[in-house]
């Protein structure tokens, strides 16, 4: 099972190198559309996706690759848990390297509107050393933006492999110029989650158990603040906090039950205040 997760990996940046490869072969008459490139690594003290849980007392790294060309853009990104944690203690801990991430993007502007499709590619690794990977996961997203105060977006994920699930995101976001170098934004999402199986997103009961039915409720907001500082032409520091919390009592309960503190659901936590700092290079 690690020899076929170490394949998908170099598959993976195999790719992004290749589209490095083709972007840099634009004939030279077209300087005003070069390729753009943001490297980044971001060291955080949790990894919380769509409001579960995934790691646990440890600081995370998350490298990130990005490539973009005209509309369209691919991007590689992964999580490195530096002391992985499960919610089933009679399990051995899984590999520190736990996602890699493959997302295919294009966006276009019309006026003051911005709209986006998607692909991504969600490989993950087993829940323990030497076990077999979880199924990995893949969806397509929409997305439509608009360019006036607070720029709200609505953001429409589908899973068409593993995991049935609509997943439908509000945010909106704002940035004060502080100087030349430091500007503050301040964000905050909203979901809401459809699930399209019973098995893998459970409605769960405030004994934290699964009733049968499929989760269809809103699910968790997040409130962020970062603090981007230009140090150098292309190097960017930025420190983040966010707090993630359930929109609704049956998010709350999916979120203790997918949680990971202890082995009794109702003493875990349901909300989270993580932060960290991202080291970006772009060009």
């Amino acid at each position: 099972m690690k020899l076929l997760w170490r394949i998908r990996q170099l598959s993976a940046i195999g790719l992004l190198i290749s589209s490095l490869l083709a972007v840099s072969a634009i004939p030279l008459f077209a300087e005003e559309e070069k390729p753009t490139a943001d490297l980044s690594v971001s060291a955080l003290t949790k990894y919380v996706w769509r409001g579960q849980e995934l790691s646990r007392d440890s600081i995370v790294l998350q490298p990130s690759a990005t490539i973009g060309y005209r509309d369209f853009s691919v991007n590689l990104w992964g999580n490195l848990d530096t002391s992985p944690c499960q919610a089933d203690k009679t399990l051995n801990d899984s590999d520190n390297w736990t996602e890699t991430d493959i997302t295919l993007g294009y966006n276009h502007a019309f006026g003051p509107v911005t709209t986006g499709v998607g692909y991504i590619y969600y490989a993950l690794s087993a829940l323990q050393t030497g076990g077999r990977d979880l199924p990995d996961s893949q969806e397509v997203y929409a997305s439509l933006g608009v360019n006036a105060l607070f720029s709200p977006t609505l953001t429409v994920y589908k899973e068409i492999s593993h995991y049935k699930q609509w997943y439908f995101l509000l945010g909106m976001s704002h940035a004060f110029a502080l100087n030349d170098r430091v500007t503050l934004k301040l964000a905050a999402t909203a979901s809401y989650l459809k699930s399209g199986d019973s098995d893998d997103y459970p409605e769960i009961d405030s004994d934290y158990q699964p009733t049968g039915d499929e989760y269809n409720n809103f699910h968790d907001g997040v409130l962020s603040m970062s603090l981007p500082v230009t140090l150098v032409k292309h190097l960017t520091v930025t420190p983040s906090l966010s707090y993630v919390f359930p929109l609704c009592e049956d998010a709350k309960h999916e979120m203790k039950y997918r949680g990971l503190q202890g082995d009794d659901p109702s003493n875990r936590d349901s909300s989270y205040l993580y932060g960290g700092l991202t080291v970006s290079f772009a060009f």
